[in-house]
């Protein structure tokens, strides 16, 4: 399901999850989650998978990928002492950059609190300048393309 439909994606719309505890610094003034903690979210299933899946090595890699863009819908609060589980899926694959989805599920419910992009291009490390997916997380990166899309 596309992220810009209006209805809420779903659990079974993505095909790899985290399981993230929130904390209590997570928490703001309003009693929920901030908005800016979605972010860290989304950052932590997308680089789990990457460095367990495709090999990706943070500290020594030639290649990195820096975010480019990102976007978040809120559809539900989120408060701790709640866990959440990250769901993620890949939109396209380039030639050095992928378009992530990732979801945000409350432990136990189907409907995402909140869903979102996310856009890596890969860059070499020491000149910033754009490369091609290292073939390991291209074939990583290709695990996670659903079928329905």
């Amino acid at each position: 399901m596309p992220t810009d439909s209006l209805a809420a994606p779903v659990r079974a719309d993505y095909l790899y999850f985290v399981s993230i505890p929130t904390r209590w610094m997570d928490n703001d003034v309003y009693g929920h989650v901030n908005n800016a903690v979605y972010y860290s979210f989304f950052d932590t299933v997308i680089n789990r998978y990457l460095i367990a899946e495709g090999g990706l090595d943070i500290a020594r890699g030639s290649a990195i990928g820096l975010c480019v863009e990102s976007r978040c819908r809120y559809r539900k609060a989120i408060a701790f002492p709640d866990d959440v589980d990250a769901g993620l899926r890949v939109a396209k694959v380039g030639r050095s950059s992928v378009t992530y989805e990732i979801g945000i599920f409350a432990r136990g419910e189907k409907d995402a609190a909140a869903e979102g992009s996310f856009v890596h291009v890969f860059v070499e490390r020491e000149g910033r300048r754009p490369t091609p997916i290292p073939d390991p997380l291209r074939r990583a990166l290709a695990g996670l393309v659903p079928p329905f899309a």
